[in-house]
């Protein structure tokens, strides 16, 4: 399945014109965020409206799945989802968090997950370059992450993998048990896209998306969802990436 992270066209202007952009490209999936849960029945007859479904969703930060659980399951059952992801850890990690601190989000992920199994959906977490940035003795947080947290699924982002250093291939083997859905995004050659924080569309960058898709489709992963974290213009990013993904 090819699915649209929703955040790509937060700037993008009403969600009606996106949706009906999005649907006219080919896409049948797109993935929510916090920017579209404020009213789910509303948001889910846009999608019904315009065929769409929405299997997977962000939630964050992860209290969302501590003291705001009934609202997030409540959010996701109305739109339909199936899987749901923890897409970032809170500022604290992202600056110098030791081990004992990401152990301690290991273990709030690992509790999460059980009560998000338990109300039915499934439960994972979405990485960025932090986790892949060593602590003092060399550990890996996305190590830890994994190993503290052992029935949570992983979206992989795999553009973010390698902007933190990592071999994504190498990744994607070691783990592949736990890696079910994946983030598609590229990331453009040195100097280019700077408006774009060097995201480029999909196909039209430096990664090896081809061989990416192969190893990961050989994983299992069978969700693919698009995104570009800062994109000129969402909709050139909808259409390009969509045609490039199709002729892989």
């Amino acid at each position: 399945m090819i699915s649209y992270q929703l955040y790509s066209s937060r700037d993008a202007g009403a969600w009606e014109d996106t949706l009906n952009h999005l649907a006219s490209l080919g896409y049948s999936y797109v993935e929510g965020f916090g920017g579209v849960y404020e009213d789910p029945h509303g948001f889910k007859a846009l999608l019904d409206a315009n065929q769409l479904a929405m299997p997977s969703g962000h939630f964050f930060p992860l209290a969302s799945f501590e003291e705001g659980f009934d609202k997030s399951i409540a959010a996701a059952k109305v739109l339909g989802m199936e899987r749901l992801f923890c897409p970032a850890p809170t500022d604290e990690y992202r600056n110098g968090a030791d081990l004992a601190a990401w152990k301690d989000l290991a273990n709030r992920l690992n509790e999460a997950g059980k009560r998000v199994q338990g109300a039915g959906l499934r439960f994972g977490w979405h990485n960025h370059h932090w986790e892949f940035m060593a602590l003092e003795d060399g550990t890996l947080p996305m190590q830890v992450l994994l190993d503290l947290a052992p029935e949570i699924e992983w979206e992989m982002d795999v553009a973010w993998v390698v902007r933190g250093g990592a071999d994504p291939l190498k990744w994607i083997a070691d783990h592949k048990d736990r890696i079910t859905t994946a983030h598609v995004k590229d990331i453009a050659a040195e100097g280019e896209c700077a408006d774009e924080d060097g995201w480029a569309d999909v196909g039209h960058g430096v990664m090896d998306w081809p061989g990416l898709m192969a190893a990961l489709e050989g994983a299992g992963v069978d969700l693919f969802v698009m995104e570009h974290d800062k994109p000129n213009d969402a909709r050139r990013f909808a259409q390009r990436s969509l045609e490039a993904v199709k002729g892989f």
